[in-house]
């Protein structure tokens, strides 16, 4: 790949970013990870992302929100949305409205990746799953 996948990964849980940041970094992506959603959509206005996953849940904006966002600043942009709440209904919302895809906690890095993968390729760009070693 000739350039780096950039994604921005917004969830209030701490843990998700220390376990999905080097889980994406290990496949050649460079991640920015926020823990407020204001930060983020703050970072999006400034720069570009190839792909935003963000929860959906947030106390602060909600993951639609953010979404709606990202689509204004940059159209090209895809967004995966993750939650903890797995509701068929919310999926289909969140489709309808533009994300990407869709993935419910809790999930391995590796469900992450491979819809990473797919959103790559969208973009027109490749990454390397066999570049990771698999997590449990």
């Amino acid at each position: 790949m000739s350039k780096l996948l950039e994604i921005l990964l917004l969830d209030d849980e701490v843990i998700v970013g220390k376990r999905l940041k080097p889980a994406l970094e290990k496949i050649g992506c460079q991640v920015e990870f926020f823990q407020d959603p204001k930060s983020a959509v703050e970072r999006i206005q400034e720069k570009s992302f190839d792909i935003v996953v963000t929860d959906i849940y947030m106390d602060e904006m909600n993951g639609m929100q953010v979404m709606d966002m990202v689509h204004e600043k940059s159209p090209r942009t895809k967004v995966i949305m993750i939650t903890g709440y797995a509701m068929i209904s919310l999926a289909r919302d969140a489709m309808e409205k533009g994300a990407f895809d869709f993935i419910a906690k809790p999930f391995k890095p590796n469900d992450l990746r491979a819809i990473i993968a797919k959103a790559a390729k969208a973009l027109g760009m490749d990454i390397d799953l066999n570049s990771a070693a698999f997590d449990r």
